[in-house]
């Protein structure tokens, strides 16, 4: 199974209005409400698609009730820690007419020493169990930046892939701790690097100690780099998708993480896939989920390097 672990889960909101007037007020349909954070749409993607998952998460609160009834009803297996601190939320605009997504992610709240602990030792218990580990999303405030670190070095520990999805110091630490797979945006990449030059970001990560990196460059695609092939490979659709692409990195994460459950390593299959499935996140209407003929969509991706995409 593919074990996803959200440090930082939320309740994820979604309204969809024809286009978003600053200053009024506008009438909306009813909200579409369903357990999120990265890590949980992680799972949600690999499970639409017939992958065995369970998901990991801190919860707390009235909102925590409700995460825990969401994922009940959507069928998703999950193995959740009880915190005190309420669960967060998370609110997104899609513009039908415009074709923008605007998004209010709350910062969440700290979680206790104990909490920390007990969350690593349930995923110590369930690891045996896996054939990937995810550790995706941000972090609560004044949690420790190392704790994707311990992820890598758990999976290591059972000798499984670890695939990372993070930012700043917690990124880093992840990459010196030896993740196989990172995959941040290109923001992200800048604020933890204080690199300009995605490649450049992605080279220094892999001098770090990760053995491949991913960069999402929105509409510009994304390109993978491992330690042996420092050459960026590209990958970019033909023509530009609009819709709600709250999810798309999700996706990609997912992507990455049923290859490498599946032993497939080959970063030419994992970039192809991991852009197809990302732009077929973009065309649901909510986070964790991908429509459309996946298989004909990769087909249409093409590879080419730096030199070669610009």
């Amino acid at each position: 199974m593919i074990l996803t672990v959200t440090p930082n889960p939320a309740i994820d909101l979604t309204y969809t209005v024809l286009a978003l007037l600053l200053g009024d007020t506008q009438r909306v349909d009813a909200a579409r409400s369903r357990a999120g954070g990265k890590g949980v749409n992680v799972a949600r993607v690999a499970h639409q698609l017939g992958n065995p998952v369970l998901v990991m998460a801190p919860v707390g609160g009235h909102n925590g009730i409700e995460f825990v009834r969401e994922l009940e009803s959507s069928g998703l297996p999950h193995d959740l820690v009880t915190v005190s601190g309420a669960t967060r939320r998370s609110v997104a605009l899609v513009e039908t007419e415009t074709g923008r997504t605007s998004v209010l992610n709350e910062r969440g709240v700290a979680l206790r020493t104990t909490d920390w602990t007990t969350l690593i030792d349930r995923i110590r218990r369930r690891i045996d169990d896996a054939t990937c580990l995810v550790g995706s999303g941000s972090l609560p405030p004044e949690a420790y930046d190392g704790f994707y670190a311990d992820l890598v070095n758990i999976g290591r520990a059972a000798g499984i892939p670890v695939l990372i999805d993070a930012s700043g110091a917690a990124l880093l630490a992840a990459a010196r701790a030896g993740a196989d797979v990172l995959k941040p945006n290109r923001r992200e990449l800048a604020d933890a690097t204080g690199l300009s030059s995605p490649v450049d970001g992605a080279s220094s990560l892999l001098d770090a100690g990760a053995r491949l990196v991913i960069v999402s460059l929105g509409e510009d695609g994304m390109f993978a780099m491992t330690a042996a092939h420092r050459e960026p490979l590209f990958a970019r659709l033909p023509a530009p998708l609009t819709g709600n692409p709250t999810g798309a990195g999700d996706a990609a994460v997912a992507a990455a993480a049923v290859c490498y459950s599946n032993g497939v390593t080959d970063r030419s299959v994992l970039l192809r896939r991991a852009t197809a499935w990302s732009a077929a996140a973009v065309r649901s209407p909510v986070a964790g989920e991908v429509a459309g003929n996946l298989a004909e969509l990769e087909a249409t991706v093409p590879l080419g390097t730096a030199t070669e995409s610009r």
